[in-house]
């Protein structure tokens, strides 16, 4: 590459040396003198040629590093850049080019400053275009591909409609269960930069986050091999945002899908932003039994409750059961009665009393 970069330089070089072979001839006789002067012209043209060629190439050589450096930054970036973003920037950049040709004759003949300014507004335009494009050439995007659809097309695209899946949701496990039993439709996306965060865990020095993080991986590899679930791996990024969730938040704009998540605090910035999110939390609650005020149930009493007397107890679902004066009973396995259900963020707590204290009352 740095090779490449200064062969190409040699050449530029040559070529504007050759262009302007006569203004640097007059250069360089002020600067050698006589010494110039008695050179043929030929030789005068070659050695104003090679001198501005060599100038190139000493610049390339002291920038070689900087620019392979920036070439291998924006090869990355591209190549991880999704097709419709580049489409679009793409025609931003065009678009700032073709503004900033209509303006250029304009500009240059003010005279003075008038070239400056020109290569200024190009700089401008261009940059502008770039930018204003891959903000919302996206969404853009999304909107002239699905704007001649019909309804059954579009009925079809909301059946299928896109799950992308966080990291909080894949290390909790339930997923691949909740795909086990059919209740997800449509596609799973797991996006790369979500692979490469479960991989930085997984190689974490810390025994509990490494063990999370390969059970996270395992997860992804169980719903791939083993359930009949397409899954789809996202292998484009939003390298202007840092922060994952709000790449997740981003993406689901983009594919116009839903975030499949256990994460509170991503629900609401995806609530705030109108994305749609599926949360496997509020599932896990919605699915567990209900019970009433009245209803009897049976449960063993298994440690002691936050307030003096109490005794908690849990369901098979892991619902927690606060027993008023269960205290004495812990250990024991007895029937008891509901007297209230409270739901929070947390969960369903249930709040009861033996059966005897009710019957001896």
């Amino acid at each position: 590459m740095k090779r490449g970069i200064q062969a190409i330089a040699l050449i530029i070089g040559f070529f504007v040396g050759y262009q302007n072979r006569f203004d640097v001839g007059r250069l360089l006789e002020n600067w050698l003198g006589s010494g110039f002067g008695r050179l043929s012209e030929s030789g005068r043209e070659i050695l104003s040629t090679g001198t501005i060629a060599l100038l190139f190439l000493l610049a390339a050589a002291l920038c070689g590093e900087w620019l392979l450096r920036v070439l291998t930054r924006s090869e990355t970036a591209i190549r991880h850049m999704p097709v419709p973003e580049l489409l679009a920037s793409s025609a931003g950049i065009t678009l700032g080019l073709l503004m900033a040709a209509l303006l250029y004759p304009l500009l240059s003949a003010l005279g003075g400053g008038g070239p400056i300014l020109a290569l200024a507004a190009t700089v401008f335009l261009v940059w502008s275009g770039y930018r204003i494009a891959r903000s919302k050439g996206l969404e853009l995007w999304r909107v002239l591909k699905d704007g001649g659809k019909d309804k059954a097309e579009d009925d079809e695209d909301e059946w299928e409609q896109r799950k992308i899946l966080d990291t909080s949701v894949i290390i909790d496990g339930r997923i691949a269960d909740i795909c086990k039993t059919g209740f997800i439709e449509g596609t799973l996306v797991i996006p790369e930069f979500i692979l490469e965060e479960l991989q930085h865990i997984a190689d974490s020095s810390d025994l509990l986050k490494r063990n999370r993080g390969r059970r996270g991986l395992d997860i992804l590899n169980k719903i791939q091999k083993e359930l009949d679930v397409k899954v789809e791996i996202y292998e484009g990024d939003f390298e202007e945002i840092s922060e994952v969730d709000s790449k997740l938040v981003r993406l689901a704009k983009v594919l116009g899908g839903k975030v499949l998540t256990n994460d509170f605090n991503l629900n609401k910035v995806c609530e705030l932003q109108g994305v749609s999110v599926l949360n496997i939390n509020d599932l896990a609650n919605a699915v567990k039994p209900v019970v009433l005020p009245g209803e009897e149930i049976v449960v063993q009493v298994i440690k002691d409750g936050k307030e003096h007397g109490q005794g908690v107890a849990y369901l098979d679902d892991g619902t927690m059961i606060v027993v008023e004066g269960g205290r004495e009973y812990i250990g024991t396995t007895m029937e008891v009665m509901v007297t209230s259900v409270l739901q929070t963020s947390a969960g369903r707590m249930i709040f009861a009393k033996p059966k005897l204290l009710e019957k001896a009352q």
